[in-house]
């Protein structure tokens, strides 16, 4: 995928609903792809009983994943050179995740972006950047 300079813009933006309803299924389900079989992530009785959650909630590095396909989609896995997020409100079940990804800048070769993640209540669960190679 060829991404042009003369192709993106400051300012410029993508959003995309990444989960809709998030099932208990799915973080199980990343939680043996991962092999972190936290029970915080797994185990109801003991995010509860244990660790005094209302409930499970998903693995960082699912949302942190989700939100980067938004990134990867638009500008390829291939050209993307940094990445890194951090972590601001546990996802749970049944949670919407909406991520928007805006250019801050272009510099030559590389575009800047930011990086945002919200629930179905507008709270923010994840901020960060990026930065992807350009064609010129």
């Amino acid at each position: 995928m060829a991404l042009r300079a003369d192709g993106i813009k400051v300012g410029e933006s993508r959003e995309e609903v990444v989960v809709e309803d998030l099932k208990r299924t799915r973080i199980v389900q990343y939680a043996g792809a991962s092999g972190d079989f936290n029970p915080l992530h797994t185990d109801q009785e003991f995010a509860v009983k244990v660790a005094g959650f209302p409930g499970v909630f998903a693995h960082g590095m699912l949302t942190m994943g989700l939100t980067g396909r938004v990134l990867t989609d638009w500008v390829g896995r291939d050209r993307l050179l940094r990445y890194g997020v951090r972590f601001k409100a546990p996802v749970w079940p049944g949670d919407t995740l909406t991520t928007t990804v805006t250019v801050e800048s272009i510099d030559g070769p590389v575009a800047e972006f930011s990086v945002r993640t919200v629930n179905q209540s507008g709270v923010e669960v994840v901020t960060g950047t990026a930065a992807a190679r350009l064609d010129l």
